[in-house]
């Protein structure tokens, strides 16, 4: 018999820009500060949202990306990540039906992975924030629009954000009412709270530091002051009935307990939990360090260089030249190297002008042009993580680009993009010795196969 599911409440808005961030953040806080114990989760690709979620909360924030992972996932990932949690509270990403858009087939753009369908996969009702600015008792229309647009999703409440003065709640309650939607809060406007913003989004959490938990506190109490936490409490449900998802039961654990050597810090922000659950789960002995001021881990076997913004950092990480000469040395003895976006640009030769560890033949360059999307990928070439023809589904989200390419490495991933003119293939990412380095990011979850064949190839590495 499956445990009952810890119940959920799911933030979602009409549109992004909406304040789902400062409303989820905050409700994370509050709950947490009365008392709960609250699982935090965020709809798709997101890297940034997690870390502030994680401070509010106390736990690792998680994602739930139906693209990424695949739908059958969604509820055991749920269940992973809210074990012994009162409650848990999930951001949604964009507007509530927007999602993964594909035009190629007939019919109407799909929607797949959108916030309204991961709520639908959870049973777990919707909490809409509207932004107040600009509303009046057309609010009412709005409501009844999203109220009624999917019958499997149910909107449980609206917390309205950035409220003029009680004249304007008053209007705006009144609109709420005529359609049956229960209002939770009213949020006034709170200029201050607003995150300092980058290229790619928010500033990371680690990055902001001490303005960072300052922000979450401030969110948290806004929160505390202006919506109904027990009311919100009473309208969490989830009808999740699959079994709790197990890194144990999704690798193959190797022999030895080869060291993993994982960047983090500043610079190397864009990772997922489950990854490092599953590298343990596969026999690693996981290794966290810093490229902008540690060396390579005593021991390591393998590097796994995730996501970021190395580009914010180059000068630091050009500086630990002791660290980029050691990875560079031991990825020609074969070292196998997991780099995905940052992790590229630091295999790089240069990165903005400033030398990095020369692993791959080329210069990256941050630019103006933001690459931004879901990739259906097929795999080129056999690495330490994929064999030739495996296919997944990733995400590309930078603003760097590639110039002066050298290099010979096969290529690690193909994919069509649609464009205006027709579909065009592309070709991205390199494979060389044991290294695989891509701008694609892509969820050790949805992929566990890759995370056994990378431990093994450790093992592989530490023997020789």
């Amino acid at each position: 018999m499956v445990s009952p599911t810890c119940p959920a409440v799911v933030i979602a808005a009409p549109a992004s820009g909406s304040g789902k961030t400062t409303v989820a953040t905050g409700l994370m806080g509050a709950l947490r500060a009365a008392g709960r114990k609250v699982a935090p989760f965020k709809v798709g690709p997101d890297y940034i949202d997690p870390g502030y979620h994680g401070l509010a909360a106390g736990l690792p924030g998680r994602n739930l990306d139906a693209v990424m992972v695949g739908a059958d996932r969604i509820g055991p990932l749920f269940r992973h990540g809210s074990r012994g949690c009162d409650i848990a509270v999930v951001e949604g990403v964009m507007g509530l039906f927007d999602g993964k858009i594909d035009m190629t087939g007939p019919g109407e753009a799909s929607a797949e992975g959108s916030t309204a369908r991961v709520a639908a996969m959870l049973g777990a009702p919707v909490v809409l924030v509207v932004d107040a600015r600009g509303h009046s008792q057309s609010l009412a229309a709005v409501l009844h629009g999203f109220s009624t647009f999917d019958s499997s999703v149910r909107i449980g409440g609206v917390i309205l954000n950035r409220v003029g003065s009680t004249r304007h709640e008053d209007v705006l309650r009144q609109a709420c009412e005529r359609v049956g939607v229960p209002v939770l809060g009213a949020l006034p406007r709170m200029s201050e709270l607003v995150v300092p913003s980058r290229h790619l989004g928010l500033i990371t959490a680690i990055e902001h530091g001490g303005a960072a938990t300052d922000a979450v506190e401030a969110m948290s109490a806004l929160v505390s002051q202006f919506v109904d936490l027990e009311a919100v409490s009473a309208l969490a449900r989830s009808s999740v009935t699959s079994a709790q998802w197990n890194p144990e039961d999704e690798v193959e654990r190797s022999e030895g307990a080869p060291v993993v050597a994982v960047a983090g810090g500043p610079a190397f922000t864009f990772g997922y939990t489950e990854h490092v659950e599953l590298l343990r789960a596969a026999g690693a002995d996981v290794a966290v360090f810093d490229p902008l001021r540690d060396g390579l881990p005593t021991g390591t076997a393998a590097v796994v260089l995730p996501g970021g913004f190395p580009e914010e950092h180059a000068g630091a990480l050009a500086e630990n030249r002791v660290l980029l000469s050691d990875i560079g040395s031991a990825a020609a003895r074969g070292l196998p190297v997991h780099a995905e976006c940052a992790g590229l640009l630091y295999l790089a030769r240069r990165l903005d002008g400033h030398a990095m560890a020369g692993v791959i033949d080329v210069d990256a360059r941050f630019g103006n042009t933001l690459t931004l999307g879901y990739r259906d990928a097929v795999a080129l070439e056999s690495s330490t993580l994929f064999d030739a023809g495996t296919r997944v589904t990733g995400h590309e989200f930078h603003r760097t680009a590639l110039v002066d390419v050298r290099e010979g490495a096969s290529a690690a991933w193909g994919w069509h993009t649609q464009r205006p003119d027709g579909r065009t293939a592309v070709r991205e990412g390199f494979v060389r010795g044991g290294v695989h380095a891509s701008y694609l990011h892509t969820h050790a979850a949805g992929n566990p196969h890759a995370i056994s064949r990378f431990v093994c190839a450790a093992v592989d590495y530490a023997r020789a």
